[in-house]
């Protein structure tokens, strides 16, 4: 594709101006509960006098912002993939932003939804809803630990070492980037990445599991997108975390925990949880309510508080208004197996590739073809392990596909063991 040179001036005007618009509309950040509300919490509960947390919201006004970003959107008029990719950036923008305004009231879900989904749509071309995989993925967890040989992961290294061991494998990694990891003792997720800096909550003690998952999800995935999209340079806003991406993005990260073996069983139980979880938020359960189906599964009274905590973020203790960016995550994995699948199928592995170039969408990986093709776009600097090398890819992929088709409802050790036999030959 040949760019002239007044459009290639245009989108580098625009690209330019989109960072600076966005920059103060950060989700995760304004939606944070202090950690007072977390002893608080526990502590009532613990003597048997449970009580909703009283959260108060101080957010910004964005309007300013919301209004600038609605301009730059009318100012990227125009059907060319580029333009397209930076006027729904800057809506999805600007949405966040009316979200996080509307916090605790009704208006707060329904932006959620247009941004994050709700559990029980129905996925793209499938019959089956969040709430479906949910269920489906509780009851084969539960039939695995029925047997209750499987141990629990033991959490004992504090932050402060964790996160010296996480900068050396980042260290390892980003060779041509500088990337520090700090310990942040705000944070409600265990881990939170961008650009330049890998947060680590300070009050979390973690896992040998743990550190697989987080360098695979947030410093191989969150991390590397983010500095290659910042990488870009005709398009930088390919660095941009835009709400967009949310679902794209935690689904290829939490595929390439299963691409890589660092998942493990309650990891995978607890993003189906959430799923139940906010759908009964959703329909009024409250947040004692939720607290406890994730006590009742099997978490512990702090994480079960911090996962009910990621759904009432900006939200309503009560019940009936909640945060639905927890519906992404099954949905955005789903949609990664289904697009691997694809692509390989039809000998177009660079969309592969591609997924890591910034912090794109999976349709953006097909529409801006042309100009990846071109070299106005670059191809990606970091790109996992276990998406560079296709073939092995595919023969994961074609495994998994047949292998969820096998019922394990009937069969038992004694039964494999008599089929086993009669098939012997002496």
């Amino acid at each position: 594709m040949t760019i002239l040179t007044a459009f290639s001036d245009r989108i580098a005007d625009l690209d330019a101006r989109l960072p600076k618009l966005a920059k103060s509309i950060l989700v995760l950040k304004h939606l944070n509960w202090p950690d007072s509300l977390e002893e608080t919490f526990l502590k009532n509960w613990r003597v048997g006098t449970p009580a909703l947390p009283v959260v108060e919201f101080n957010l910004p006004d964005f309007g300013a912002e919301i209004s600038a970003l609605d301009d730059f959107g009318e100012s990227c008029a125009g059907d060319d993939p580029i333009l397209q990719f930076l006027r729904r950036t800057a809506t999805s923008y600007a949405l966040a932003g009316r979200m996080l305004m509307a916090a605790g009231t009704a208006e707060f879900t329904e932006r959620s939804i247009q941004l994050y989904g709700r559990p029980d749509d129905a996925y793209a071309s499938q019959s089956f809803t969040g709430v479906d995989a949910a269920a489906f993925l509780l009851e084969k967890t539960d039939h695995l630990l029925g047997g209750a040989s499987i141990p629990n992961g033991e959490a004992d290294q504090p932050a402060d070492p964790f996160a010296r061991r996480m900068q050396q494998a980042i260290d390892a990694y980003f060779v041509d980037d500088t990337v520090e990891v700090v310990v942040d003792n705000e944070l409600s997720s265990k881990a939170i990445a961008g650009t330049t800096r890998l947060r680590i909550r300070g009050s979390a003690v973690f896992s040998e599991l743990d550190f697989d998952q987080l360098y695979q999800h947030e410093a191989l995935v969150h991390m590397a997108t983010a500095i290659n999209g910042r990488r870009q340079t005709n398009l930088r806003s390919l660095g941009l975390g835009a709400p967009r991406t949310t679902r794209t993005q935690e689904g290829i990260a939490v595929f390439a925990e299963l691409a890589t073996r660092a998942i493990d069983i309650d990891r995978l139980r607890r993003l189906a949880l959430r799923i139940q979880a906010l759908k009964h938020a959703l329909d009024g359960a409250d947040f004692i309510d939720c607290f406890k189906i994730f006590l009742n599964a099997g978490q512990s009274e702090r994480e079960s508080y911090k996962s009910a905590q990621r759904i009432f973020r900006g939200g309503d203790v009560r019940g009936g208004i909640a945060f639905t960016k927890d519906s992404a995550y099954l949905k955005g994995v789903m949609e990664t197996h289904v697009l691997l699948n694809v692509a390989i199928r039809d000998n177009q592995p660079k969309i592969i590739q591609r997924l890591f170039a910034g912090r794109l969408t999976m349709s953006d990986t097909v529409t801006l073809g042309p100009y990846f093709d071109s070299g106005f776009l670059q191809q990606p600097r970091y790109v996992p392990p276990w998406a560079s090398d296709v073939r092995r890819l595919a023969a994961s992929l074609a495994y998994s596909s047949f292998m969820m088709s096998v019922n394990l409802e009937p069969v038992t050790l004694d039964a494999f063991v008599a089929a086993a036999t009669r098939s012997e030959v002496d």
